[in-house]
């Protein structure tokens, strides 16, 4: 339908590479034994301050620099890719088509009810759709239609490009966070097979993307603007350092002995009490009055003791998400390291999950 698909298709070799606000990373996979999964290789690659500002790539060189980096950290033989765009620049919607079509007929339907929705010409987009399943009718099937601007789509694929990649999947990074969701799931005590809520928030540098999840079906999503940058900034102003040299200090953990009770803590405070305000709109805007699980993921959550203090905020069982817990991890990714970078993987683990797509 375009020339450049927001879905893609699989690939025998693809790895997800998750370009954020802070810093890209990259995680491969492959099949394990019995017939489990295996982590092959995984990296996290810092980027400069504002290279990516709202989910917009600002500073093309500085990123490509930073893919070229990663790349090298991973090693050879890495030549196909699956992307993401931020949710924010992409157009979604659910419709229902009659079972059966033939491919070309349901781009014709998919087009022209995209045309009704879209609040840009079609030329200006580029337009998917993916098939989610039948809905309950025999005669019908429930179709998601992705549309984001071509220059949207067009600055990742090429910071990739740039780089010798090849951008084989263009992926949401909702969706792809979802994916491997599905990993964390199974991990909570029926979490997944008996209606139970889901409450998935995830902290990122910028902005926490709060979701409800029932049977790995989204209820409701919802973003605010909070993330591990207000922990830089202050730690910036409180020593006296510059952006770039606080957010590597709060990497390396290279602060004063004051920082974890005059700034960590009430950070962690401040983003338990986020949550728990996306928790009382969830409330108030749906018809449900309680959650039975919250799992943190993003940059933040690898902070320690963070998922103690949600969960005595909320009164909610609160986990920190690790979609990696059930796999294998070849002797050079390092399973302590990935232990403890886990929840900021997610995305890119789902993206390195399109390899296994039907």
């Amino acid at each position: 339908m375009t020339d450049i698909s927001l879905f893609g298709s699989k690939s025998r070799q693809l790895a997800g590479l998750d370009i954020s606000s802070s810093s890209i990373k990259l995680v491969e996979l492959s099949n394990g034994d019995r017939g489990g999964l295996r982590v092959e290789r995984f990296v996290i690659e810092a980027l400069p301050r504002e290279a990516v500002v709202d989910g917009n790539i600002a500073n093309f060189d500085a990123v490509t620099e930073g893919v070229s980096r990663t790349l090298r950290r991973a090693g050879s033989g890495l030549r196909n890719v699956a992307i993401a765009l931020p949710a924010s620049a992409v157009f979604t919607k659910k419709i229902i088509l009659p079972a059966g079509l033939r491919e070309m007929d349901m781009e014709m339907q998919v087009e022209s009810e995209a045309a009704q929705y879209i609040p840009f010409a079609l030329e200006e987009v580029n337009l998917d759709f993916q098939v989610i399943g039948p809905t309950g009718s025999p005669d019908e099937v429930e179709v998601l239609v992705a549309a984001s601007r071509k220059e949207k789509v067009e600055d990742r694929v090429g910071a990739v490009e740039a780089c010798g990649l090849k951008a084989v999947v263009v992926d949401i990074e909702s969706l792809a966070l979802e994916a491997a969701f599905e990993l964390v799931a199974r991990q909570l005590p029926g979490a997944s097979s008996d209606g139970k809520l889901v409450a998935l928030v995830d902290i990122g540098a910028a902005v926490t993307n709060f979701s409800v999840l029932r049977n790995g079906q989204r209820l409701y999503a919802r973003e605010q603007a909070f993330g591990g940058k207000q922990l830089t900034q202050d730690i910036a102003r409180q020593y006296g350092m510059s952006p770039d040299e606080a957010e590597a200090a709060k990497r390396s953990g290279g602060l004063p002995e004051d920082y974890a009770v005059d700034l960590l803590q009430p950070f962690m405070d401040s983003l338990a009490l986020e949550v728990s305000r996306a928790l009382q709109f969830f409330f108030t805007s749906t018809q449900y009055n309680e959650i039975d699980y919250l799992v943190l993921a993003g940059g933040c959550a690898v902070i320690p003791g963070l998922a103690t203090v949600v969960g005595a905020r909320t009164q909610v069982k609160t986990i920190v998400a690790n979609p990696f817990a059930n796999m294998s991890v070849t002797a050079k990714s390092g399973a302590k390291k990935l232990l403890a970078e886990a929840p900021s993987l997610m995305v890119a683990c789902g993206l390195a999950l399109r390899r296994f797509d039907a």
